[in-house]
């Protein structure tokens, strides 16, 4: 009989904040993919613009990372976690309503290399983020 291959499972953590960004954290790449909330969206109405950062950026917890323009207002996109940005969703340029189609999956707006993957530990878990900010 003979073994067939080792399969290593990675533990994907997603994580909220007040600001209404999430993080989707992969343990096995150590990239977390930053989107803003599908409540985010909703509120903020149909965006027209999205300011991403620049590739290789480094930024710490809580700075400016973009923006994000609707008919009805702006808001600034804060850094969940300390990292460098590795990419950036090149489709919100040409078409920013994917975040109003699909905040946290199509319109995810940037993947950040995590300095430090306990800060996640100081975000939100789902349950809490929807007691405070969805219901």
């Amino acid at each position: 009989m003979r073994a067939g291959p080792l399969h290593i499972r990675a533990l994907h953590i997603k994580k909220y904040t007040e600001e209404h960004e999430l993080v989707n954290f992969d343990d096995a790449t150590g990239v977390g993919i930053v989107s803003i909330t599908d409540h985010a969206q909703s509120v903020l109405g149909d965006v027209v613009f999205v300011e991403l950062p620049t590739v290789g950026t480094t930024f710490n917890q809580g700075d400016q990372i973009g923006a994000v323009e609707s008919v009805k207002a702006a808001s600034d996109i804060y850094a969940p976690v300390s990292g460098t940005i590795e990419a950036i969703n090149e489709n919100l340029s040409g078409e920013p309503g994917l975040l109003n189609k699909s905040a946290e999956d199509k319109g995810w707006l940037c993947k950040i290399k995590l300095s430090d993957p306990a800060e996640l530990d100081k975000l939100l878990t789902w349950e809490d983020y929807k007691k405070t900010y969805v219901e």
